[in-house]
């Protein structure tokens, strides 16, 4: 008996000291949180005046803000460059595809009835996404929040793409309404209490627009962020003893206009009265300024309780977090750019924000918080991407990055080593919607083209060293340059496997 009670608490002993191997593992754990839409001028670490972003600015204060970082125009294509690391111009997905062959997308109804219309254009299963390596190299791989590269019962799920476990939003149509019918967990629908209300209405012209009771209908009981938030403290719990990797792709703050009441009522109280947003593509919203502040003051207070998790289950001390956004500002929607200076030093409204490769579209605030390995309040110029996160966290792991792989690690200036840092000799960017567009950026430089869906191949330089807002173009002065920028897009650009994305004055 005695013999059976000395096993027992060697066992025990031996089970204390793997968990607390695993909890202090060598391997850090890894947040990256990506925000959808949120301007690089939205935060208050960037110097937004009206939105108050505590949390955020926490992290920032605690880690390292880059100035010079990008991402891409909308939001499948820049998740996957992402996931993958790709140059735009050898990427799968290059622009936002729902996949309307099959029927009848747009119809929130019919979705709601049949699983098969929802999600975007499924990446090929022979993708190597961040998940995967990481999985391979050991971690718990968990997704919460809008995926947005496949649709259900295809290979483009997040859990046949390395995810162990996801929960949210698949579909990113969905994700138009706060109030969804359902989210999903990992391959099964789990049905809120919400009616299916389609986002594309318009205020009722019989009723007064001043009066808030009459927009009581575009709210509704089950916030979907309420339960995304619940699902990620729970996985970070559940993995607490073992490497992890959590992606946290919030829909916040992109339209519809929905937020919790106490957010607000507290910027209605701060900024007063305002004109009601109508509707049209989206919901009617009665306060659309204070309610697009407390969508983003609402994501903040879920950073927040991330980083209390961590510290609540002993882990924050060895974890990685990395806070992002997918692409600019939005113009639509009853988003105002211009009121919030969303974009920051460069322009934000339509034609500059969302949808297009000037700054204010595809410059985006990145933030790296990681207790010991980063200097608390430093700053970097480094001219990085979101193609970059792949060959970071391989570089943080000591693991080879894939291959065909475009973006170089940040580990270097991350750790304050800028004499070992690799630097970029220029980032591509194309993007077939919106007109089609190419930008490259090289050093102080930056190259764009518009509207080349019509033909036109014209290319605009700017300087960004004296013009952020690229408002003179100075390419008459600098034809070396220019020719150096179009040899740049034209060897960059490869043409893609799918035809939707294609720009045939570039084939």
């Amino acid at each position: 008996m005695k013999s059976v009670k000395i096993l027992l608490i060697a066992a025990a002993l031996c089970w204390g000291q793997l968990s607390f191997s695993q909890k202090n593992s060598h391997k850090p754990n890894i947040v990256y949180i990506l925000a959808d839409d949120l301007g690089y001028g939205e935060l208050g670490c960037y110097g937004q005046q009206k939105i108050e972003t505590p949390n955020i600015d926490a992290l920032s204060k605690n880690g390292m803000l880059f100035t010079q970082h990008y991402a891409f125009p909308v939001c499948a294509p820049s998740r996957y460059l992402l996931m993958t690391g790709k140059n735009p111009g050898q990427a799968y997905i290059r622009g936002n595809d729902e996949w309307t062959q099959r029927g009848d997308v747009w119809d929130f109804k019919k979705m709601e009835e049949n699983p098969f219309l929802e999600g975007q254009l499924p990446i090929p299963d022979s993708t190597i996404t961040i998940a995967k390596v990481l999985k391979n190299a050991g971690y718990a791989t968990g997704m919460v929040g809008k995926w947005g590269l496949g649709a259900p019962m295809s290979v483009g799920e997040p859990n046949n793409q390395g995810f162990d476990y996801f929960y949210g939003f698949i579909c990113q149509r969905q994700d138009h309404t706060y109030y969804p019918g359902h989210l999903w967990e990992n391959n099964y629908r789990v049905p809120l209490s919400n009616k299916i209300v389609p986002p594309n209405v318009k205020f009722p012209a019989d009723l007064d627009s001043l009066d808030v009771k009459n927009y009581a209908g575009y709210q509704q009981r089950d916030y979907a962020p309420d339960f995304l938030i619940n699902a990620a403290l729970q996985f970070i719990a559940k993995n607490k003893n073992q490497p992890f990797f959590l992606y946290y792709p919030s829909p916040l703050p992109h339209v519809s206009l929905q937020a919790p009441q106490k957010w607000v009522d507290y910027y209605h109280k701060k900024f007063g009265e305002e004109k009601p947003f109508l509707g049209d593509s989206y919901f009617p919203c009665r306060y659309p300024h204070a309610t697009y502040a407390a969508m983003i003051s609402a994501l903040d207070e879920q950073v927040g309780a991330i980083v209390k998790k961590l510290k609540e289950e002993g882990v924050y001390d060895n974890t990685l977090i990395m806070f992002c956004s997918d692409n600019g500002p939005t113009y639509n929607g009853g988003v105002d750019p211009v009121f919030f200076n969303s974009a920051g030093p460069f322009k934000g409204e339509y034609g500059w924000g969302k949808g297009f490769v000037r700054e204010g579209g595809i410059r985006v605030p990145l933030i790296v918080h990681w207790p010991g390995k980063v200097k608390p309040g430093s700053r970097s110029d480094l001219i990085s991407a979101t193609i970059d996160v792949m060959p970071t966290l391989c570089d943080v792991l000591n693991i080879p990055v894939p291959e065909n792989v475009d973006g170089l690690s940040m580990l270097p200036t991350i750790e304050g080593k800028d004499n070992l840092q690799q630097k970029h000799d220029y980032l591509y960017f194309e993007f077939p919607q919106y007109g089609g567009q190419q930008a490259v950026r090289m050093g102080k430089w930056k190259a764009v083209r518009l509207n080349i869906q019509k033909g036109t191949l014209q290319t605009a330089l700017y300087d960004l060293s004296v013009d952020i807002r690229e408002q003179h173009d100075v390419a008459a002065q600098h034809p070396d340059i220019v020719k150096q920028m179009e040899t740049i897009m034209k060897q960059e650009h490869h043409t893609p496997d799918v035809a939707a994305f294609r720009m045939e004055a570039l084939e």
